[in-house]
């Protein structure tokens, strides 16, 4: 089905001139693909647009009122009926009720879960996308977006067309475009889906957060490849607990909530790897691990280098020994993840050997800063313990043959779960000479009263440390720190571009903000590009 400019807002939820989606359906049509609990009225008008915000409504669009975990639509619903909705899908009886005295005109459906109907109607008006293109779902704590970027480019080192959905950046079918959410409402995926299957994409690789799956935002897609990373402490001020967490995660394996996927690639270092993998065989999919050392696709041996690594690689499929510019063991592990997702869409072995040399590293992952420097500036997204921790150690490794010591710097986000604000200063300290406590994010809260929960963790230590609540100042002061040979970590904002403070966004880049450090110290050091 395809759309006119006018009426189609591909993410990041903006409209795009190159659009040409016809939209073609009426009421009738589209509700007769949602399942409902109750109907009134009925219409023959065409249908423009399915909103979930009721301030994106045009006329002729149906608006779907739901509950969600800060605000229920159902409020807006006669914001959206002044706009020109031609219809309303409600998940309220309340909302149901009232429609058919206070609008007798206006058709309404209810439904019972509102996510659900979003995406049977999302799905119907952008003419099933989803029949068209396989998608691969990465899900985990760490390394989602490094595997989700690999698992692309193989793809497309394979010639395939492809939409990447991700914390970074979208992609459709080649185009770049900011991301507005890891994982956005189906609404808006499957939008993008129709725009790249019009382009000729036949392949969705999207990072699945555990918000995503627990809300329901993934429903209506049908995962061919489902990816488990790894599972550690993050995110349990929404989910309370580990189990919690957990739990949303196998909600993309296990077919109670979502269809289970035909493949099932789980990481075999991780504890709950072998749960999860019996949890998606007697749902009905097939299981590949892998793992260094162990797995179906196993890293034998590993040699990192300056430049990435150097990898004897054993699979069901055939043994190679491949060059990667990917730097560090983590990456050995998301490097193997994204082969194995990538094989099980079809990709030769052949042709996976011969792309791994041509990957590259992806932006804020480990993303070196140089501006002629004696010493290595790293950037990183790191923004849990166990992250921390492994970035740290590939910082050591990097060190192993020299005097230089490794200088990190972090934060924690605010309004986010305080209990791991202590293990990241005791991650930090534990594998640091020099740590640099910090604002990542700190939103509402006071930039202090999160460095003073951090500091319980930081201080048994023993690591020599400064607390900056100023992340440029903060930056300076790490930077200022280093001397030839040392790798400085600016840890736990990675690729994005602006600071969360109370009431306020700023502009701010780690990389960039580092480039302008070292352009000033370099002037009082005597060092310069190149030198």
């Amino acid at each position: 089905m395809q759309c006119s400019s006018s009426r189609c807002r591909p993410a990041p939820f903006e409209r795009h001139a190159q659009s040409t989606i016809e939209l073609v359906m009426t009421w009738k049509e589209l509700v007769a693909e949602v399942a409902s609990v109750g109907v009134g009225g009925g219409s023959e008008e065409p249908v423009t647009g399915v909103e979930y915000d009721s301030r994106k409504v045009k006329p002729g669009a149906v608006f779907v009122a739901m509950k969600g975990g800060s605000t229920d639509g159902n409020r807006y619903v006669e914001k959206a009926i002044a706009a020109g909705a031609l219809g309303i899908i409600t998940d309220s009886s309340n909302t149901f009720d009232h429609l058919l005295v206070y609008q007798a005109g206006t058709p309404v459906l209810e439904v019972e879960h509102g996510r659900r109907a979003l995406a049977e109607a999302s799905a119907a008006f952008f003419g099933h996308p989803e029949r068209r293109i396989a998608a691969t779902g990465i899900t985990g704590t760490n390394g989602k977006t490094t595997t989700a970027f690999l698992a692309e480019a193989l793809l497309n080192a394979a010639e395939r067309k492809t939409v990447l959905v991700g914390t970074i950046e979208y992609h459709v079918a080649g185009e770049v475009r900011p991301s507005a959410h890891t994982t956005p409402e189906s609404r808006d995926l499957f939008e993008l889906m129709a725009e790249g299957a019009e382009r000729g994409a036949t392949e969705l690789v999207t990072e699945v957060s555990s918000h995503g799956l627990d809300q329901g935002r993934a429903l209506g897609l049908n995962f061919d490849v489902a990816v488990f990373t790894n599972l550690t402490r993050d995110h349990l001020d929404y989910h309370q607990t580990m189990e919690k967490y957990f739990a949303a995660k196998r909600l993309l394996f296990d077919g109670t909530m979502y269809p289970a996927p035909r493949v099932a690639v789980v990481n075999a270092h991780d504890e709950r790897a072998w749960d999860l993998a019996e949890v998606a065989r007697t749902a009905g999919a097939e299981v590949r691990t892998y793992g260094i050392g162990l797995g179906d696709w196993r890293a034998a041996s590993f040699t990192l280098t300056p430049g990435g690594a150097v990898i004897d690689l054993e699979t069901p499929a055939g043994s190679a020994h491949v060059t990667s510019k990917l730097a560090g063991q983590v990456n050995v592990l998301n490097l193997l993840a994204a082969l194995t997702a990538a094989h099980a869409r079809g990709v030769s072995f052949a042709s996976l050997v011969e792309s791994v040399p041509q990957l590259k590293p992806v932006p804020g992952r480990f993303q070196p800063v140089d501006a002629g420097q004696p010493f290595t500036v790293i950037v990183d997204y790191a923004h849990t313990d166990d992250a921390l921790r492994n970035l740290i150690v590939l910082a050591r490794q990097m060190t192993a043959h020299g005097n230089g010591r490794v200088i990190t710097l972090f934060g924690c986000g605010g309004d986010r779960d305080r209990t791991k604000r202590p293990k990241m200063g005791q991650a930090a300290g534990a594998g640091s000479d020099f740590v640099v406590a910090t604002s990542d994010n700190p939103r509402s809260e006071d930039p202090m009263a999160i460095l003073a929960e951090i500091e319980p963790g930081l201080n048994p230590s023993g690591v020599r440390y400064i607390v900056e609540p100023d992340r440029a100042a903060a930056i300076h002061a790490a930077l200022a720190e280093a001397r030839a040979g040392d790798v400085v970590l600016l840890a736990g904002k990675g690729h994005e571009k602006e600071q969360i403070l109370a009431g306020r966004t700023i502009p701010f880049d780690d990389a960039q903000v580092a480039l302008s450090a070292l352009a000033e110290l370099g002037s009082e050091m005597g060092y310069r590009k190149g030198q």
